[in-house]
């Protein structure tokens, strides 16, 4: 997130910043006794008050780092576009990541679920005997009461990778091309195990009912219901995405690149297509594996591969017969040979 962070400062937050707290609000005229003064006090800074706004007055007592020489004795112009909470000061960070990533994940949520629900999502199923009223409204509804607390318990990771704690790195040479390709290999291993013990976890009688049972409310789910978590289910499924980098090196934009492949990844399987039969069907735990989790909640916890299913014992094969569709053709069935029988 440091990468996305320095592109939205660059882009709009620097001047969103220096709009709101502009460093002119907390100076006084650089006067050397002024600047002797304030580099031996942590006390805030009042402003001047001769033409001071409105604003300035009002925010003037806001807690910020002590500004530097260079602020002081910046002309005023220079102030007018400086803020008073640069871009390493903690609050600033917190604040903005988590204004970016809230956004982020919206426009990831939206643009995905919506293109998958239009094209791929098999709308049929929307005449299943399980499938909710209102379904979808429900979904979206649900995802977007879980994303602020979802953002806000992601953000100390997100902190910590903008003070530089990860293993992130910017340049390929540094590791070769050779771990690049594998990191990407990796880094899917590692986090489909970490999310199958917890997902698993996660079933346990004991907080199922509170924590879990909220997403399986959808047992014929949309891409909608991709995000439709308890937020504190969301967080803990993607502490495998956060735990990695912290152990293992990885490229800072793949990362990124990755970051947004795993939602679009929870979308796509939530599609609750059971298109079977495909060569990769016994190694890749695609959507209609995830269908079969949602009808029948204790097998195929993995997010990418069926190993671990296996290797747990809670792995099922996806078959025809056990399409969800097959239900819905079943009861258009029996209602046109009620109708055939009342017409006659």
């Amino acid at each position: 997130m440091d990468l996305v962070l320095n592109v939205a400062d660059d882009l709009l937050l620097d001047q969103v910043w220096a709009s709101v707290l502009p460093a002119s609000a907390f100076a006084l005229p650089p006067t050397a006794a002024f600047v002797k003064a304030s580099l031996n006090s942590s006390s805030h800074l009042p402003i001047i008050a001769s033409d001071a706004s409105k604003w300035s007055q009002l925010i003037s007592y806001i807690p910020h780092p002590p500004l530097s020489v260079d602020y002081l004795a910046s002309d005023e112009l220079a102030l007018s576009y400086a803020s008073a909470w640069p871009r390493d000061y903690i609050p600033r960070q917190l604040i903005s990541l988590f204004v970016v990533t809230l956004i982020g994940i919206h426009i990831l949520y939206f643009v995905f679920a919506w293109l998958s629900y239009k094209y791929i999502f098999n709308h049929e199923m929307m005449k299943h005997p399980k499938f909710l009223k209102d379904q979808v409204k429900a979904e979206i509804h649900h995802s977007l009461q879980a994303f602020p607390l979802m953002t806000l318990f992601t953000l100390p990771w997100f902190e910590a990778e903008v003070m530089g704690y990860s293993k992130l790195y910017d340049n390929v040479d540094e590791y070769g091309w050779g771990y690049l390709l594998f990191s990407v290999f990796w880094f899917l291993v590692f986090t489909d195990f970490g999310i199958y013990w917890i997902h698993r976890w996660e079933h346990h009688r004991l907080w199922y009912r509170w924590l879990h049972k909220p997403h399986h409310k959808w047992i014929v789910p949309t891409p909608f219901a991709s995000h439709a978590f308890h937020p504190l289910d969301g967080y803990f499924q993607s502490l495998p995405y956060h735990f990695f980098i912290f152990i293992f090196p990885m490229h800072r934009v793949l990362y990124l690149g990755l970051f947004v492949f795993v939602n679009f990844w929870s979308i796509l399987i939530h599609d609750s297509d059971m298109i079977t039969g495909h060569p990769l069907e016994t190694i890749i735990n695609g959507p209609a594996h995830h269908t079969l989790h949602h009808l029948y909640f204790t097998v195929n916890y993995g997010q990418y591969f069926t190993w671990a299913d296996r290797m747990g014992h809670s792995y099922r094969q996806p078959l025809s017969e056990l399409d969800p569709l097959l239900e819905v053709h079943a009861a258009d069935a029996k209602k046109q040979k009620e109708a055939l029988g009342k017409d006659q």
